[in-house]
């Protein structure tokens, strides 16, 4: 006796199409991030520019919105694989109601909106805080090094462009004077009424080499002299003179000509690709990348606070951070942990003008050692921190640290694969920075909220 199957007939149409409540179970995160951003998120922002009445009718914004923070919470970044799951996977088109918008939509939407997603993070925190996932009784600092979306390879130092600078130009004076010379005989074998004007793409490649190059020699000297005026503000006033038709000249107090404006070092490097990254030491080697920094609740790992700049080194960051999480959350927290990178006279004085128990490391922490101290020297707000944390031991409140922030950094970068940059430039990469980890905080509500259901 044969086994009965059950009936598979690919050929079978339904007689009315499923509803999109019906594509993946009840509780799936698919339909919490589609209620929550028609619901509780407040997109007047994303909506406003849509004011013209004419052309075809675009995509709605909310299910935009929708989409792309439910491919972030899903770890599908590139609007070509967002595309493609639109079409490809059922839990996408419960979202999209079966929808499937091109990855050249979705990349204009991400860029056109990208200030306004950005700014989302505050109203997801605000969520967030509503579900009692916020304490802020102890917050975590840290900062991770992100790759930027350009190779260390088209970064170039200021000395080598100066070596390269000649070379280019007399390599490009020599073939346009070839081209020149080559246009002048095929005009005269093939007639004036030939094309043979047109510069060789060889040599146009190599004229807009040369200008990049000197662009990018013009903002490191740029940056150069910016440096030197802040460095010189509190030199002797000068004397300007001159008349309307001569450039002024600008003397010294007893009549002698200024120095020229310092030259940058010839180490200073500039990327041709993304200006704004720079070359930052990884735990895979150096890289071209920026730093993406974080402060995490301890109750629950939510990112209360995220900034980012391509500082490679994080003695700056304390104070934009604390500013961050009083902005977003309303109050600064009790306690802050954060580790050795952090630690500096003038932030751990900060941390107590706000009234903030900091606990700093004040040296690196080795094997078996019950706390990071280890300072020998620094101002008494470093000896201070020192002796607190000598004192609390293993007991210590800096032992929250690692446990609350090294694991967002792995789950946004293991577990979600968010390890480089789409795009480019500082203000953009940072709103990108944000909307990653607004979808972390996204999932930590659901989370929540499945546990409360």
């Amino acid at each position: 006796m044969s086994k009965t199957f059950r009936p598979w007939d690919v050929e079978q149409a339904l007689l009315l199409p499923p509803s999109v409540q019906e594509l993946v179970p009840a509780g799936h995160l698919a339909h919490f991030v589609r209620e929550t951003v028609r619901e509780s998120l407040d997109l007047s922002a994303i909506l406003e520019p849509y004011g013209e009445e004419r052309g075809y009718p675009p995509y709605h914004p909310v299910m935009m919105t929708a989409l792309l923070l439910y491919a972030y919470c899903q770890g599908v970044y590139s609007s070509r694989r967002i595309a493609r799951a639109c079409e490809e996977r059922v839990d996408f088109r419960a979202l999209t109601a079966h929808q499937t918008p091109d990855f050249r939509t979705i990349s204009e939407f991400r860029k056109r909106h990208l200030a306004a997603l950005g700014a989302l993070f505050g109203q997801v925190l605000a969520l967030c805080r509503e579900a009692g996932l916020v304490k802020l009784g102890h917050v975590a600092l840290d900062g991770t090094k992100l790759e930027a979306n350009a190779s260390k390879h088209k970064a170039l130092s200021y000395g080598r462009m100066k070596q390269q600078e000649p070379e280019l130009a007399a390599e490009v004076a020599k073939w346009l004077a070839e081209a020149a010379a080559r246009d002048a005989a095929e005009d005269d074998e093939l007639g004036p009424e030939c094309r043979g004007d047109e510069l060789p793409a060889w040599v146009t490649d190599k004229v807009q080499r040369l200008a990049k190059l000197r662009a990018a020699m013009a903002a490191l000297e740029a940056e150069a002299a910016a440096r030197a005026a802040e460095a010189g503000a509190a030199a002797p006033a000068t004397e300007t003179t001159g008349d309307s038709e001569h450039r002024p000249c600008t003397v010294t107090p007893g009549g002698e000509l200024p120095e020229p404006p310092p030259a940058p070092d010839d180490k200073a490097q500039r990327n041709f690709t993304d200006p704004d990254s720079r070359i930052m030491k990884t735990a895979d080697g150096f890289e071209q990348a920026y730093n993406a920094q974080a402060a995490v609740d301890q109750a629950s790992q939510v990112i209360v606070a995220a900034e980012l700049t391509n500082a490679g080194n994080d003695k700056q960051q304390v104070a934009p951070l604390v500013a961050a999480i009083e902005q977003q959350t309303g109050r600064r927290p009790r306690e802050l942990s954060a580790d050795s990178g952090y630690c500096s006279e003038q932030n751990l004085a900060h941390l107590s003008a706000c009234g903030i128990r900091g606990y700093v490391a004040t040296g690196r922490q080795k094997h078996g050692q019950a706390s990071a101290t280890g300072a020998r020297s620094g101002g008494p707000h470093t000896q201070a921190m020192a002796q607190r944390l000598k004192r609390g031991g293993h007991r210590s409140r800096y032992r929250f640290r690692k446990q609350t922030v090294e694991p967002v950094f792995g789950q946004i970068k293991g577990a979600r694969g968010f390890r480089q940059f789409l795009l480019r430039g500082l203000e953009q990469v940072r709103q990108e920075w944000r909307l990653v980890c607004m979808a972390h905080n996204l999932l930590k509500l659901a989370g929540a909220c499945r546990a409360t259901a």
